[in-house]
């Protein structure tokens, strides 16, 4: 579905959303408080009129004090009524905020089962810009979609045309690389780590906008992880359709720079490095040495680290062009999510002005990210003695780090760099965000870019 919201109508009923503990309008009466409406997050009361028929509605928005605890709380709403609706938004509610909840509440995955979102519409909080909001959730829904669609019907050939789709429906031109001709475009660390599938391995290389700073985003497009040969358990492969998640967010994140316009400012470059780590024949092995694209040599001492082989090569390509800035987004370590849970990814910045940008813009839009440092100290951890690079060092800690800093490795040459290490999973049903593939950092990315790239991105 292509979210959206409702041309105004006088028609429309009013939705009052208020705060716990807050005296509620004039227009209440007597009716909430006799039900046993006392506001709290996600409670629904409905207002009769005076011949019986629907007034209103009071959605419950919980304790102000707690507000941080939970994003995106208007999404409630859509268990209402179908019908129209026109929200009332107290104060402390950013509307943008609400304006998006509205539109993410009614995302459904319904590719194998259930039934496209057939409720409520709502019109569009005043002062709010409504073409934004609705070109940010149709990037997250295209992410959801993309993560949630099993590998068997999202493998690296599916991924590609998913691609092409969007390149088509934004103007955008796509080149693509695949199986041993990337060899010859000397991109050997995403042939080796691919060449195991029944699906080639790929590097999809989409091109928007003619004009202005370049920006370059590189996502991580592995579209299922067995481990190869270092073979996950079976526990451990439950969730890997989503590790192409950094490519399916870089696709959302093309698309909300499109509809917002970016392209008439700017230069955006897309590389996703497409692959499936699986096990034959032809599998890269432990103790293999790969040379990369920029030359350095790699010690696979581990063939489940195959996320940071594929991404160094589409950095190194990357760099090449010297953007202004590039960013990668990847699906990339468990220790991100020991570290920081699943909600809240960490980013790796070495300018101070970028990182702040993203940081504060991260926090506006509640796309949270937090700041990590690329460690100067671990370095000698990814050097081991028989190459350049290792690429999953021993010891078990600082897992996080030892990534980022072996992938800036490959981003040198690009006038900033940022690496973000999402997760890309929803394991417990919130607010807007249901069960299953979410995008992360996107939103924070467009929000932070009028700060990083002056003068581009309105």
């Amino acid at each position: 579905m292509i979210p959206d919201f409702a041309p105004d109508t006088a028609d429309a009923l009013p939705l009052w959303a208020v705060w716990k503990g807050d005296p509620l309008p004039d227009q209440a009466g007597p009716w909430p408080a006799s039900s046993g409406f006392t506001a709290k997050l996600g409670e629904i009361c409905l207002l009769p009129d005076a011949s019986g028929g629907l007034a209103g509605a009071f959605l419950g928005l919980g304790d102000r004090a707690r507000a941080n605890r939970t994003r995106f709380a208007l999404a409630h709403a859509t268990a209402l009524s179908k019908g129209v609706w026109r929200p009332a938004l107290p104060e402390g509610v950013d509307p943008d905020e609400a304006a998006l909840a509205l539109l993410l509440g009614q995302y459904r995955f319904t590719r194998y089962k259930g039934t496209a979102y057939d409720g409520p519409q709502f019109l569009c909080p005043q002062g709010v810009d409504a073409a934004r909001i609705r070109a940010q959730a149709a990037g997250e829904f295209l992410t959801r979609d993309l993560i949630n669609t099993p590998a068997n019907d999202m493998g690296p050939d599916d991924l590609e045309a998913a691609a092409r789709t969007l390149a088509d429906e934004v103007g955008a031109s796509v080149t693509v690389t695949a199986g041993p001709d990337l060899l010859d475009a000397n991109l050997p660390m995403i042939h080796a780590v691919g060449r195991a599938a029944e699906q080639a391995p790929r590097l999809i290389d989409i091109r928007l906008g003619n004009d202005g700073p370049c920006l370059t985003i590189v996502g991580k497009g592995v579209c299922f992880d067995t481990g190869g040969l270092d073979l996950k358990p079976s526990a451990s492969m439950l969730l890997m359709k989503k590790d192409m998640g950094g490519a399916a967010t870089a696709l959302g994140l093309l698309k909300m720079l499109a509809l917002t316009g970016a392209a008439d400012r700017m230069r955006i470059r897309v590389l996703l490095p497409v692959v499936e780590n699986s096990v034959s024949a032809a599998s890269f092995r432990p103790g293999d040495v790969l040379t990369s694209r920029k030359g350095l040599t790699v010690e696979v001492n581990n063939t489940d680290a195959e996320g940071r082989l594929i991404l160094a090569d589409a950095l190194a390509l990357g760099a090449e062009e010297s953007p202004d800035l590039m960013i990668s987004l990847a699906t990339l370590t468990g220790a991100a999510r020991v570290a920081l849970g699943p909600d809240l990814p960490p980013f790796y910045c070495d300018d101070d002005a970028t990182a702040d940008a993203l940081s504060r813009a991260a926090m506006v839009v509640r796309d949270p990210l937090w700041r990590m440092p690329f460690w100067d100290g671990y370095e000698s951890q990814i050097e081991p003695p028989i190459a350049d690079l290792d690429n999953a060092p021993a010891g078990g800690m600082a897992g996080s780090v030892t990534a980022a800093l072996f992938l800036r490795r490959f981003a040198e040459g690009s006038g900033r760099y940022v690496h973000m290490d999402i997760y890309g999973w929803q394991q417990v049903a919130a607010p807007g965000r249901p069960k299953g593939g979410v995008g992360q950092g996107a939103r924070a990315i467009l929000a932070a870019l009028p700060a990083i790239l002056p003068r581009t991105v309105s």
